[in-house]
């Protein structure tokens, strides 16, 4: 799996490259730095959307401890720069806020009941979006937009079946039924570890029989969310000296985000994320070279943004690692030295 990621990372690395040369690189290049330092500015609006998936996150958290708006924040910021700056198709972020939310006192069960529902219902959302936008292209660009739909549709229909199947297994206690298998595999190791799947999946099923959490989720929430993302591309294309509509800033922004999780599995969307933009740029009227630069200015933010919540999780993991090291140094006979002394 791991050297299937670098393989994804370099095709698409290699397909991002060849579409600016092929699109006139010097062109693309010199949009960016004419927009200069306005595409780093709209690249820190992004907090905006990560404050608001912060707010419904925290919605979904359950338990006699809840973290605050601003701590959620923080494992948003993280779980967004691991999965869209590493190799971890998409759900280390997932991985790595699980452990932080463990070693902040939270029980493992609201804490992954949590995780998993607030993934499900981003792509519930995320869907939604895209067949609201896919309708908007069909009637604002017409003929130009069919064969573009039928593609994204195909993608969308993916996501759809993939949602439906999860739901599916999840009616099956999937946590419970893994765990008893593994235990029975194992000879009894995991047996410990069968309770706490089984209260897993009860209260995944709880958060989903909570209706006026999961609509507050995906018509106040989720909706500002999509806004925060859409203002932060709008705010590019203004930067970049583009005409352009909100609206179509919000188009674009559903497309391409349903289009990254359908390919989850290449890392950072490397190819995928240029060839979107200018397959679905193109159609709402922008030229090539705009469209490239556009995603260029989306690279840029995951620089600005990322690369600082990926050194914020690994100062972290150092600082709990030398907390372990220092509380592991206090043993019965360290502390029986210094009587002595």
């Amino acid at each position: 799996m791991k050297y299937l990621a670098r393989a994804a990372a370099l095709a698409g690395l290699a397909i991002a490259v060849w579409l600016v040369w092929h699109a006139d690189a010097q062109k693309v290049l010199g949009l960016m730095r004419a927009a200069g330092a306005g595409l780093a500015l709209a690249g820190m609006v992004h907090v905006l959307p990560m404050l608001a998936n912060a707010r419904n996150w925290q919605m979904l958290m359950r338990g006699a401890i809840r973290p605050k708006l601003f701590a959620v924040l923080r494992l948003v910021w993280i779980r967004e720069s691991v999965n869209g700056m590493l190799p971890v198709a998409r759900v280390g972020g997932e991985v790595v806020t699980f452990r932080m939310m463990r070693k902040r006192g939270m029980e493992p069960a609201p804490a992954m009941a949590s995780l998993v529902v607030d993934l499900q219902l981003t792509l519930i959302s995320e869907m939604l979006f895209a067949i609201a936008a896919i309708g908007y292209l069909i009637a604002h660009a017409g003929s130009r937009a069919l064969h573009l739909a039928a593609r994204l549709g195909g993608g969308i229909a993916i996501l759809a079946v993939l949602l439906l199947a999860f739901s599916f297994v999840q009616r099956a206690s999937p946590f419970a039924r893994l765990t008893k298998l593994f235990n029975r595999i194992t000879s009894g190791k995991f047996r410990s570890l069968v309770g706490e799947s089984v209260r897993i999946d009860q209260s995944i099923s709880e958060l989903w029989h909570q209706p006026g959490v999961i609509i507050r989720y995906l018509l106040i929430w989720q909706s500002l969310q999509c806004i925060g993302t859409a203002l932060e591309l709008w705010l590019a294309l203004y930067f970049l000296s583009a005409k352009a509509g909100f609206l179509q800033a919000v188009v674009l922004e559903s497309l391409i985000q349903a289009l990254s999780s359908v390919v989850f599995f290449v890392p950072g969307a490397l190819g995928v994320q240029e060839g979107g933009f200018l397959l679905i740029g193109t159609v709402l009227g922008f030229h090539p070279q705009l469209c490239l630069a556009l995603a260029g200015a989306r690279r840029i933010r995951d620089i600005i943004v990322f690369l600082p919540g990926l050194t914020a999780w690994q100062v972290e993991e150092w600082r709990d690692k030398r907390r372990l090291r220092t509380e592991g140094g206090r043993g019965p006979n360290h502390d029986a030295r210094h009587r002595k002394t």
